[in-house]
C-alpha cells in the first residue's frame, strides 16, 4: 500500500487508519448504528467509534456474530459502550422490527452508519422478492434512515449538535448497467451480472445520500448526508466469487487496504470536525471523491427515490 500513500487536502491518505483520523476526538455523548458491525470494516468502525467515547449500536444480521464482535471490541477497549441488535436488512420486517426496539429504548441518535452490503451474490431474491443486492444495499438502508430520521432530528434539535448520515457506498458504483438503475428490470434474471446488480446498489447508495442531503437541507435540519467509497478491502465480500478471492488470498497484502485502513473513510465522515457541514459529499481515502455522471443526475435520484418508496409501501 505504500504506493497510495500520497496525503489528499484531509492530511489523510489511503494508509491512513481509522484511529489515525479520529485521533484526538473526543465522541462521548455521541450514539451511532453500525449495519453490519460483526466483521470487517463495519466491525472496526464500531471499534473506532467507541475508542472515541461514542456509545455504538451494533446492527447485526447474526446476533451470536454480533455478540462475538462485541467482546472483542471490549477486551481492547474495556470502557466501551457497544450494544448488538438484531437487523436483517433483506427484510423490511426485519428493518421496522429494528427501528421499533430502537425506539423503545428511548435512545438518542447522532450517528447513522450505512455500511452492510452484500457484494456480487449469483441472482436471488430477499424475503420481499427483491433483488438480493439491491434490496440489501439499498433497500433495507433507504427503510432504515427513513425510520430513524425522526429520531435524529429530535436529537440534532436537542443536542444542537449536527447529525451525520453515512453511506458506505463503492467506486463500482461507476460499474452499473448502462441506464444506471434498471427501474423496469430490477427483478429480471436475464440479463442479471452480478457486478453490474453491485454497481447498481452501489449508485442507489450515492444517489439516496445526495438527495437525502438534498431534502434535509430544505428542511434547515442540521443532519448531513454523505457517502464513500472505502477502498479495496480484503474482507468477505469475494465470498461468492472465487476468481476475485483468489487474487486477494494472493495479492491482498500488496494492493488492498486491511481493515483499520478500510475504516477510515467511514470513521472520518463520522466524526471529523472538517466535514461539519459537508453534505452530498462523496469521499475516498478521507478526501472529496468524484463521483459517475449517473450519481450526478437529479432526475435519476428524484425516480429512485419515488420507486423505492413505492417498493417499501407494498411489503
Amino acid at each position: 500500500m505504500w504506493l497510495f500513500s500520497r496525503k489528499g487536502a484531509s492530511g489523510f491518505s489511503a494508509t491512513s487508519t481509522a484511529e489515525e483520523v479520529t485521533e484526538g476526538i473526543d465522541g462521548s455523548g455521541l450514539t451511532a448504528v453500525v449495519t453490519g458491525a460483526s466483521s470487517g470494516i463495519g466491525a472496526e468502525t464500531a471499534r473506532v467509534l467507541a475508542l472515541r467515547g461514542v456509545h455504538v449500536i451494533m446492527a447485526v444480521r447474526n446476533l451470536s456474530a454480533g455478540h462475538e464482535a462485541k467482546e472483542a471490541i471490549m477486551k481492547r477497549v474495556p470502557n466501551a459502550k457497544v450494544d448488538a441488535m438484531e437487523l436483517d436488512l433483506s427484510s423490511m420486517a426485519s428493518v421496522r422490527k429494528f427501528a421499533s426496539k430502537f425506539d423503545s429504548l428511548g435512545l438518542p441518535l447522532n450517528l447513522l452508519i450505512n455500511n452492510a452490503g452484500v457484494m456480487a451474490t449469483p441472482f436471488m431474491l430477499s424475503k420481499d422478492n427483491i433483488e438480493q443486492q439491491f434490496a440489501t444495499n439499498h433497500v433495507g438502508h433507504f427503510l432504515l434512515t427513513n425510520l430513524m430520521l425522526a429520531t435524529m432530528k429530535k436529537t440534532a434539535l436537542e443536542s444542537k449538535q449536527e447529525g451525520r448520515i453515512v453511506n458506505v457506498s463503492s467506486r463500482r458504483h461507476k460499474f452499473s448497467y448502462p441506464e444506471g438503475i434498471r427501474f423496469d428490470k430490477i427483478n429480471d434474471q436475464s440479463g442479471y451480472n452480478s457486478l453490474s446488480a453491485y454497481g447498481q446498489s452501489k449508485l442507489a447508495n450515492v444517489l439516496h445520500s445526495n438527495e437525502l442531503a438534498r431534502l434535509l437541507k430544505a428542511e434547515k435540519v442540521e443532519i448531513t448526508a454523505n457517502s464513500l467509497h472505502p477502498g479495496a478491502i480484503a474482507t468477505n465480500l469475494f465470498r461468492h466469487h472465487s476468481f476475485i478471492n483468489g487474487l486477494v488470498a494472493a495479492l491482498g497484502k500488496h494492493v488492498m487496504k486491511n481493515v483499520e485502513q478500510g475504516a477510515a473513510t467511514t470513521c472520518y465522515v463520522a466524526l471529523h470536525p472538517d466535514v461539519k457541514g459537508m453534505t452530498g459529499k462523496y469521499y475516498a481515502d478521507c478526501n472529496f471523491a468524484e463521483t459517475s455522471l449517473q450519481a450526478k443526475d437529479q432526475e435519476l435520484a428524484n425516480n429512485l427515490w419515488d420507486f423505492t418508496c413505492k417498493l417499501i409501501d407494498k411489503c
